[in-house]
């Protein structure tokens, strides 16, 4: 009786559940693919139709529609149910995608990148509120993980697709490789998916003015950037601050919270972890750049430039495996191990990166690996005692709104260092000169200044340490 009660891989990937499991990973797939896909062919757009001071818009505004569209997951499955709920997503996210490939200039593809990525947020939320509908509880842990698992799928086949078009000089198929996923998508999903309709509590939804508050304060940050005064870009980001502020002091009066209780205070364990965990995911976000300054100052194909910006993904990864079984007694070190070891990290590339010299000896060339590797590594580290102590320290009721919050919390950091890393580089000359100095100059000011970000998350860890898990 207990065996046939026991989840297994081979009944959550066999008969109808295995089609119903390439669906939702499917949608999780497709987003993330198309990531590491733009990521990659960046350099080359820039080259093709301008618009350099626009770079780190283009991560910026496609996170921060992610955020819209996730926020909005359960509308959905009430308005339209499962099946067609998903179908209208994915016929969003094409559309994107279509508006991307045939972009003339980077104000369109702007456009097309909030789209895209407005259904790309609208395909995370389904995908994952969508295993709890389709599968038995007890298969739920693989099914998260195996959706989970489709951004290590990405981190080898996006900049693959990305390199390759690039190098040909066709970056606009790049974006247009998907669709055939896409199209096999429509048919999983028409077939597999029942049409589910949730019903939601009259509480559902009304987190989006907070949501809006969010959004508001990185477009005016990432707007200060395309400015060269420098007061300009204080105020900006002053601005932006403001509105982080405000939001901070809405939220803790509002009904229905974004946030559960005990987020704003660095001195509470909550907040801590919270802190720590946005620190950490701004860090990460000066990849976006990474391609460009290595293709620049290196002379790398887009191929190789995207292969090496995925070693921060790859450390991620490794890094989560290593010491997730770890004791949870190690893991109140590994909050502050995992830190510093990005921060040495980013320090190292901030001094390799703009060294030209690399790309004359390329005996020295493999100095970049290890660095572009232990920047993920360290985040890797401390991920996972991140978000356990998380669920340990919500507060008795709040518990999915603190794990739903972890979600919101890293898209709004991603869009948040997007926009701060693109303020940086403009500030430090990426367009103005642009060129290989302007390439050094903004590669070396972005990653000592990101450097400062994980080492305030192990300076603020100390209330995360001191949550005690069994």
């Amino acid at each position: 009786m207990s065996g046939k009660l026991e989840a297994s891989w081979a009944e959550l990937l066999s008969g109808r559940n295995g089609l119903r499991s390439l669906a939702l990973a499917g949608g999780v797939a497709v987003h993330a693919v198309n990531v590491y896909i733009a990521t990659t062919i960046m350099p080359s757009v820039i080259q093709d139709i301008g618009g350099q001071q626009y770079y780190a818009w283009n991560t910026t505004l496609f996170v921060v529609a992610s955020i819209v569209g996730s926020a909005l997951t359960s509308r959905i499955l009430e308005r339209w149910g499962l099946r067609l709920g998903f179908l209208l997503t994915l016929a969003i996210f094409t559309l994107g995608t279509v508006l991307c490939a045939s972009s003339p200039h980077m104000w369109w593809l702007l456009l097309a990148r909030a789209v895209q990525g407005f259904g790309g947020g609208l395909l995370l939320g389904l995908s994952y509120s969508s295993i709890r509908i389709v599968f038995a509880e007890r298969l739920w842990p693989k099914a998260m993980a195996l959706v989970s698992s489709m951004w290590g799928v990405a981190t080898l086949a996006g900049p693959a697709i990305g390199g390759v078009f690039a190098q040909s000089g066709h970056w606009r198929w790049a974006f247009l490789a998907i669709l055939p996923l896409i199209a096999g998508l429509v048919v999983l999903v028409w077939t597999q998916l029942n049409a589910y309709r949730q019903s939601l509590s009259q509480s559902s939804g009304s987190t989006l003015p907070q949501i809006f508050l969010l959004t508001s304060s990185v477009l005016l940050v990432s707007g200060a950037s395309l400015f060269e005064s420098w007061g300009i870009n204080f105020i900006g980001a002053f601005l932006g601050m403001a509105v982080l502020a405000y939001l901070i002091r809405f939220d803790g009066r509002a009904s229905t919270r974004l946030f559960p209780v005990g987020t704003y205070s660095l001195r509470q364990p909550l907040g801590s972890l919270y802190a720590c965990i946005g620190l950490m995911s701004i860090s990460v976000t000066a990849e976006i750049f990474i391609p460009y300054f290595l293709q620049v100052i290196h002379l790398m194909s887009p191929l190789k430039a995207g292969y090496l910006t995925v070693l921060m993904s790859a450390g991620w990864t490794l890094g989560t495996i290593a010491s997730s079984s770890r004791p949870h007694r190690v893991g109140a070190y590994f909050l502050v191990i995992g830190p510093v070891l990005s921060c040495i990290s980013l320090l190292a590339l901030a001094v390799l990166i703009p060294w030209q010299a690399l790309s004359l000896e390329w005996q020295l060339s493999w100095l970049m690996y290890p660095a572009l590797l232990g920047v993920g590594l360290g985040i890797g580290i401390c991920w996972p005692h991140l978000l356990t102590r998380v669920f340990k320290a919500a507060p008795k009721g709040q518990e999915n709104i603190a794990s739903a919050a972890i979600t919101t919390l890293q898209l709004y950091a991603m869009a948040l260092g997007a926009s701060v890393a693109g303020l940086i580089a403009n500030a430090a000359g990426f367009s103005r000169p642009g060129g290989l100095i302007g390439a050094q100059q903004s590669s070396m000011a972005l990653f000592i200044a990101f450097a400062l970000c994980p080492a305030l998350a192990a300076f603020l860890s100390k209330a995360a340490r001191r949550v005690v898990l069994l």
